[in-house]
C-alpha cells in the first residue's frame, strides 16, 4: 500500500516538474534569443576569419568559451525571478566596484590603459560589468523612489553613478564612459524624470569630463582619438590610421562582398584591432552591403524585442531594466559601426556579440538575460 502512495506521490511530483519546466520555456521570448545566439554565431565565424592567417584558432577557441559562458550567464539571469536581485542590487554594485578599484590596483596593462584582471588563461573586464550594475541600481533607485524624484534623491543617484563612472574614466576606458552616460540618460528620460533635472545631469556629466581632462584621466591622444573622425583628411599615418583601412576594407566590399574568408584588407591584417573593435570592417569587405545591412537586420529585431519587453514590462522596475538594456545594446551597436565607418568618434565600444572579447560578450548576454527575465514575468505581476 505504502508502495502505491509513494509511486502517486512521484508520478504527481514528476507531473508537476514537467509543467512547470513547460511554462518556463512557453514564457520565454524565443526570437529575442535566437537572434542573441545567431549573432553570437556569426560572431565566431567573422572572428576567424579575421584572425586565421595570423593568429590561427587561438582567438576561435577562446570566443567559443566565452560565448559557453555567456550563454550559461544569461540562463541564471533568466532563471533568478528578477524581482528578488532587487534585494541584491547593491551587493552586485558594491563588487563591481571592488573590483574597478582591483583594476586600479594591480590590473593589466595594455595600449596605456589599465582596464584588465588576469585569471588564469582569461581575462577579466569589470568596466562592462559596470554598465549591468549601474543599470540595475539605477533602475532599482528610481523605481522604488518614483514619487519622489526630487533634488535630493536625484543628488544620491548622481554619487551612485559617478563613483563606478569615474573608476572607469580613469582607467582610462572612454568608450564605457560614454556608453555609461546614454544608460543613465536613457533610463531618467523614461522614468519621467523632470527636464531641468535631465538638463541637469547632463551638465554635470560635462563638468566631469571637463575635470577628467583637467586632471589627466583623458590623455590628449585620446581626445585626439575622440575628435579625429571630424577631420578625417587629417592623421592618415597616426590617429586616422585604423579608421582610414576600415573604411578601405567595407568600400572593397562593394555591394556582395569578397566572400568569407576572402578579401586582402581583412587577410592581410591591414585593420589593427579587426577582430575586436573593428571587426565590422570585416564583416563589410567579406559580405559586403547585403551581409552588413542582414546583420543590422538581425540587431533591429533585437532591439524591437528589448523595446517590446520594455513596454509591456509589468512592473517600473522591469521597464527601466529593458529600458537600460536597449540603451546599452544599441548604442554599441551604433556607436561601433558609426566609428567603423567614419560617422563616430573611435572609441574602443565593442559590436554586441560579435566583436572578440569575454567580458563585454558575458555582459550582453546578460542584459539579454535581464530582458528575457521582464518578459517572462509581465502575466504575473498583472
Amino acid at each position: 500500500m505504502s508502495v502505491h502512495v509513494l509511486d502517486r506521490e512521484f508520478r504527481t511530483s514528476r507531473r508537476r516538474s514537467e509543467r512547470s519546466v513547460f511554462s518556463f520555456l512557453r514564457r520565454i521570448d524565443f526570437v529575442l534569443v535566437a537572434s542573441t545566439f545567431l549573432l553570437s554565431a556569426i560572431g565566431i565565424v567573422i572572428v576567424y576569419s579575421a584572425t586565421r592567417t595570423a593568429y590561427a584558432d587561438s582567438y576561435l577557441k577562446r570566443q567559443v568559451v566565452y560565448v559557453l559562458i555567456g550563454v550559461f550567464a544569461m540562463t541564471i539571469a533568466m532563471v533568478i525571478d528578477y524581482r528578488r536581485l532587487a534585494e541584491w542590487v547593491y551587493p552586485i554594485y558594491g563588487a563591481v566596484v571592488v573590483a574597478l578599484l582591483v583594476v586600479l590596483g594591480v590590473g593589466t596593462s595594455l595600449n596605456g590603459a589599465q582596464r584588465w584582471i588576469n585569471i588564469g588563461p582569461l581575462q577579466l573586464q569589470p568596466s562592462e560589468f559596470g554598465v549591468v550594475a549601474i543599470i540595475l541600481v539605477l533602475a532599482h533607485f528610481v523605481a522604488v523612489r518614483r514619487k519622489n524624484l526630487g533634488l535630493k534623491p536625484l543628488c544620491i543617484l548622481a554619487v551612485l553613478c559617478a563613483v563606478p563612472t569615474l573608476l572607469i574614466m580613469r582607467q582610462p576606458d572612454l568608450g564605457t564612459t560614454i556608453v555609461i552616460g546614454v544608460v543613465i540618460l536613457t533610463i531618467l528620460v523614461v522614468a519621467g524624470v523632470r527636464a531641468r533635472y535631465l538638463v541637469g545631469f547632463v551638465l554635470l556629466a560635462a563638468l566631469g569630463f571637463y575635470l577628467g581632462v583637467k586632471l589627466g584621466f583623458v590623455s590628449h591622444n585620446q581626445i585626439l582619438r575622440l575628435t579625429s573622425f571630424l577631420h578625417q583628411n587629417l592623421y592618415a599615418t597616426t590617429t586616422n590610421y585604423d579608421l582610414d583601412n576600415a573604411k578601405l576594407a567595407i568600400g572593397a566590399g562593394g555591394f556582395k562582398g569578397t566572400g568569407l574568408f576572402n578579401g586582402a584588407v581583412t587577410s592581410l591584417q591591414y585593420v589593427p584591432f579587426q577582430y575586436a573593435d573593428f571587426i565590422f570592417s570585416a564583416i563589410g569587405e567579406q559580405l559586403g552591403f547585403v551581409g552588413a545591412a542582414v546583420i543590422l537586420g538581425i540587431y533591429a529585431i533585437v532591439g524591437l524585442r528589448v523595446f517590446r519587453a520594455m513596454q509591456l514590462a509589468g512592473d517600473q522596475f522591469g521597464r527601466l531594466i529593458c529600458a537600460g538594456a536597449f540603451a546599452f545594446l544599441m548604442f554599441s551597436v551604433f556607436e561601433n559601426v558609426g566609428m567603423n565607418i567614419g560617422i563616430m568618434p573611435v572609441t574602443g565600444i565593442p559590436l554586441p556579440f560579435i566583436s572578440y572579447g569575454g567580458s563585454a560578450v558575458v555582459a550582453f548576454f546578460v542584459a539579454i538575460g535581464l530582458v528575457a527575465n521582464v518578459e517572462m514575468h509581465r502575466r504575473s505581476i498583472r
